[in-house]
């Protein structure tokens, strides 16, 4: 089982280049499969979670060809099966985009109900009111949520709490149902967006994506696109906390700095140094960290994707920190792990407080899930001595070469598959 071998104490110094957005790229690859024509997509990140996708709906009949390790061409011209039971999909939470793609354009789907990360109930009610609300008929049975239609009528439909998922899935959905359908209380994220403008780009007419209320008035037929991926906001956010907690001086290039805005303001809390450019932000952590409060909210507020990496930074950090969680219950998984480095943390329902240690100590940890294994990592490389991280297959999950990317900025780290791999790690580094 493939690991990552660790030495830690380097700081990071150098420049990173941030890839697209998987949280974007998910949802539009499966908004292609809504039109006949042919579509072309590029910045697509070369992660697990994205070929899994990418499998499913080759399995249905859609053509795809790889035009590059980050582009693909996608002909959904020819769809033969509207149930999409791939056993690998199973294990990803993105495969609900297909039922709103596939409802929207067929008036008919069935789609094996999401896995994932394990941080906490990600229920998919929102969904399945607004798919009713535009007059589709839902049941779940088997493992599976079947959604049916003759038509799909526009609406009205308040979301009881702001959801990514849903919001995206209603919109699909509803920019090929008939008349206007309004979402109030929609998800603001920069990937919302992105959905939205790729749409757009292929005839929907989709306004107030990034605002509270979005209007959708549905059209009868989408055409072909050429379309960009917006650059990863969580990847580059990992990346800059790398920088504080390894007291480094990382460049993160092909970014968008609006979008990190929430981020840069923590870091600039903590007392990092944050430069931003047109498309690169960087970040230098010259002085001891020092404590601050944290809550997650949704976007535009602190992303709960960057929790687990404001907690290791604040982990190292002078005086008695609170970080609260208010979007999943589970997401604090990762605190034992990171105690066993000798973080002081305690974790009460929603909040960790967090007295900060002078170092953490190398370890044999495990990945609990995606963002808060990528988070370890970077505790790891701040530690002293060596560490070992399994289950890195979360890691990889939503990170495209997230170990030649921290090598290059001077980590020691190496993927290996066993014992002796890491006992040849320690005996090359010293």
């Amino acid at each position: 089982m493939e690991q990552y071998a660790i030495k830690g104490g380097n700081p990071l110094v150098g420049e990173v280049e941030i890839g697209g957005a998987k949280n974007a790229a998910l949802p539009i690859l499966a908004a292609s499969v809504m039109t006949n024509d042919v579509v072309h997509i590029d910045n697509l990140p070369d992660v697990r979670d994205i070929n899994v996708l990418l499998a499913a709906m080759e399995s249905i009949g859609v053509i795809i060809h790889r035009d590059g390790r980050h582009s693909v061409t996608i002909n959904a011209s020819n769809i033969r099966n509207l149930v999409v039971d791939d056993e690998n999909i199973r294990k990803i939470r993105a495969s609900y985009y297909l039922i709103g793609a596939l409802l929207g354009k067929y008036k008919d789907a069935e789609v094996t109900l999401p896995g994932g990360c394990d941080i906490g109930c990600r229920g998919i009610d929102q969904h399945i009111k607004g798919f009713r609300a535009l007059g589709a008929e839902v049941v779940l049975e088997h493992g599976m949520i079947r959604t049916t239609a003759e038509n799909l009528a526009g609406n009205h439909i308040y979301m009881d709490l702001v959801s990514v998922g849903a919001t995206i899935n209603v919109m699909m959905a509803a920019s090929m149902a008939e008349g206007q359908t309004i979402i109030e209380n929609a998800a603001k994220e920069p990937h919302v967006v992105d959905v939205a403008n790729f749409l757009n780009s292929m005839g929907a007419n989709i306004k107030g994506a990034g605002t509270d209320v979005i209007r959708i008035k549905g059209v009868k037929s989408l055409h072909g696109t050429d379309y960009t991926i917006i650059p990863d906001q969580i990847e580059a956010g990992t990346f800059m906390f790398a920088a504080a907690i390894t007291h480094g001086d990382v460049t993160v290039k092909n970014v968008i700095p609006k979008h990190l805005e929430s981020i840069s303001a923590k870091l600039l809390e903590i007392g990092c140094e944050v430069e931003e450019d047109d498309d690169c932000v960087r970040v230098v952590a010259s002085k001891p960290l020092n404590h601050t409060h944290v809550k997650t909210l949704p976007y535009p507020g602190f992303p709960t994707d960057m929790q687990p990496q404001i907690t290791v930074a604040l982990g190292l950090a002078a005086g008695t920190s609170i970080v609260t969680e208010s979007i999943f219950e589970n997401r604090f998984k990762y605190v034992d792990e990171l105690t066993r480095m000798g973080a002081n943390i305690k974790v009460e329902s929603s909040t960790a407080i967090i007295d900060g240690a002078k170092r953490y100590t190398g370890a044999d940890i495990t990945a609990p899930d995606l963002r808060a294994g990528a988070a370890l990592v970077l505790a790891a490389l701040s530690a002293e001595g060596f560490s070992t991280v399994d289950d890195i297959k979360y890691i990889q999950r939503g990170y495209e070469d997230f170990h030649i990317k921290l090598q290059k900025l001077g980590a020691t780290i190496e993927l290996v598959e066993n014992e002796k791999d890491v006992r040849k790690f320690k005996m090359k580094v010293g």
